[in-house]
């Protein structure tokens, strides 16, 4: 049998010095930013039941999650999703709390990913979760939140936004089951015309049916929402239009007037919580979206306590790997001193160390037993200072 103990599971890598310190920097700045609009940290487990994600109107596909169970066999998975045990939280915990409640995250999810897609099963997500308003100025607050979470690791940024609530409209009007209405959504989403076009085209003809093939074509700037509105058949569209017309314009102040913003109405994601806004960053040098999230109005009812909410998450890894790519030197601590103990002298070198520390300074005491060989590691590593613990002296020396 073959022995994986040298390796690490596909879809998982280990993170050395460097990443280490990129991805706390991220997760930094961003608690950072959440902190100044009032956000509070909430920490869920990172094994839940099954239950919590197999609701009655929305059951994350099992494929999709790391099953194992309990030592009294009940069925348990490592965390797919970050909103949902949120959700449950703030239906159980948080339930007499006042609201609104503003939550924000660090937490890593655990989605298997198909092999050869390049993607981590293994992704740290910080959000942010603004519990209990419907109003639009909650919409624009998680906005304005995601804009200065996208401008913290560079000016080249891009916002897409799109209305869930468009297409469920359109499917809920065509009165397809179940099956065809995610069939269409998935055409949608992908943007793949001529498989939407052959299934609407067996489904009849009308304005509902005319305006689901458009759908995924209603993408670019300001000038989407008069064509949408001169192609949507329904009177509720309009209203849902109108609001995100809002939005962008609101962004648009907010962002300035070289904002690069895309409004897409074919945004349509499988995430089956997302109620109304949807919206996505990108950041220059990436290929996928890096933050992404919406309006959830209805899902933390399904514990029990029913409260609209909106939020969004940034996937670290993503700006990481920007942060990266773009970046020539990320410097690893150097210690500023170190100490040698002569034979005997260990304790005071330990109690020396710990005076230097106190004093701000990054101290090692050496590991070698011949002061040659701590003065060549005191060069290789370019330490400055070199101090010499044997009772009488402590010598320090400029490298």
């Amino acid at each position: 049998m073959r022995n994986y103990g040298l390796i690490t599971p596909e879809g998982t890598k280990d993170l050395l010095f460097e990443e280490c310190i990129i991805r706390h920097n991220i997760e930094h700045e961003l608690h950072r930013i959440f902190k100044q609009s009032g956000y509070c940290e909430l920490i869920t487990p990172g094994l839940e039941f099954y239950d919590v994600f197999n609701l009655k109107s929305l059951s994350l596909p099992q494929e999709n999650m790391y099953k194992l169970t309990d030592s009294k066999g009940r069925l348990l998975v490592m965390r797919p999703d970050s909103t949902i045990p949120i959700a449950r939280a703030v239906a159980t915990r948080l339930k007499e709390a006042s609201l609104p409640l503003r939550i924000y995250y660090n937490q890593t999810v655990y989605r298997p990913e198909p092999l050869l897609r390049g993607r981590s099963d293994e992704i740290v997500q910080t959000g942010i979760e603004l519990i209990g308003s419907s109003l639009k100025i909650a919409d624009f607050e998680v906005i304005s939140t995601a804009v200065a979470s996208l401008k913290a690791f560079g000016s080249n940024f891009s916002i897409e936004i799109g209305n869930i609530g468009i297409f469920n409209t359109l499917a809920a009007s065509l009165g397809a089951s179940e099956e065809t209405a995610e069939t269409i959504r998935h055409f949608v989403e992908n943007k793949d015309y001529p498989a939407l076009h052959e299934l609407l085209d067996s489904l009849g003809n009308s304005p509902t049916i005319a305006a689901l093939k458009y759908l995924p074509s209603l993408f670019g700037g300001e000038e989407i929402f008069d064509k949408a509105l001169g192609i949507m058949p329904d009177g509720e569209i309009t209203g849902i239009l109108n609001d995100l017309r809002d939005i962008y314009n609101a962004i648009i102040q907010i962002c300035g007037d070289g904002a690069n913003i895309t409004v897409d109405l074919g945004l349509v994601n499988k995430t089956d919580y997302y109620t109304g806004l949807i919206i996505k960053g990108y950041l220059e040098g990436c290929g996928e979206e890096v933050l992404s999230g919406g309006r959830y109005d209805r899902l933390i009812s399904e514990f029990g306590y029913d409260v609209p909410a909106v939020g969004f998450a940034v996937n670290v890894d993503a700006v990481a790997k920007v942060i990266a790519k773009n970046s020539c030197n990320i410097a690893v601590p150097v210690a500023d001193t170190i100490i040698f103990a002569q034979p005997g002298f260990e304790a005071l070198a330990v109690i020396a160390a710990q005076e230097f520390r106190d004093k701000g300074e990054i101290v090692e005491l050496s590991l070698f037993d011949d002061i040659q060989l701590v003065r060549d590691y005191t060069k290789e590593k370019r330490i400055s200072k070199l101090v010499i613990i044997d009772g009488e002296s402590e010598v320090g020396s400029a490298i």
